[in-house]
C-alpha cells in the first residue's frame, strides 16, 4: 500500500537531502562532473517530492524544467523557479557520457564553478519544496 501524499513527498524529499549532502562533498573534493550530475538529480527529486505531496501518484521524466512546469499547476512560484533551475537539465547526460562531449571528457570539462553553482541550485530546490510540501501538510 502506498503511503498517504505528504509522507511519500517526504520520503522522496529525505533521499534528495541525502543526494544534496555527498552532491556538496563532491564539489568540494573535485568530483565536479559527478556534483553537477547528482545536482540535477537533487533537483529532480525535490520536484517529484513536491508532486507526489499534491496527491499525484505517478511522476515521470526527469527533465527539471518540465517537472518544474508541472509543478506550477499546483503552485505557481514554481514557474519563477523554473528558469534558473532548468540549467541542471543539461547536467543529465553530459556530465556522464563522453560521447556528450565534443573532444573530451566529463571529468576534463566540468569546474569547481560549475559543481558549486549547480549545488547551489539543487539546494534551492530542495528548500523551496520542503517549504512547500510543509504547507501542505498544515492545510491537511
Amino acid at each position: 500500500m502506498r503511503p498517504d501524499p505528504i509522507t511519500e513527498g517526504r520520503r522522496w524529499l529525505d533521499q534528495a537531502s541525502h543526494d544534496l549532502h555527498w552532491a556538496n562533498d563532491l564539489a568540494e573534493r573535485g568530483g565536479y562532473h559527478i556534483a553537477c550530475f547528482l545536482a540535477q538529480q537533487v533537483a529532480e527529486k525535490a520536484l517529484k517530492a513536491f508532486l507526489y505531496a499534491t496527491g499525484l501518484e505517478v511522476v515521470l521524466g526527469h527533465s527539471v524544467e518540465r517537472l518544474a512546469s508541472e509543478a506550477a499547476h499546483h503552485e505557481p512560484k514554481f514557474a519563477e523557479k523554473a528558469s534558473r533551475w532548468s540549467m541542471l537539465d543539461g547536467y543529465y547526460i553530459p556530465t556522464r557520457y563522453p560521447n556528450g562531449l565534443p573532444d573530451s571528457i566529463p571529468a576534463l570539462v566540468y569546474t569547481e564553478d560549475s559543481a558549486r553553482n549547480a549545488v547551489e541550485l539543487a539546494r534551492d530546490a530542495v528548500q523551496f519544496a520542503s517549504g512547500l510540501i510543509d504547507e501542505l501538510e498544515q492545510q491537511a
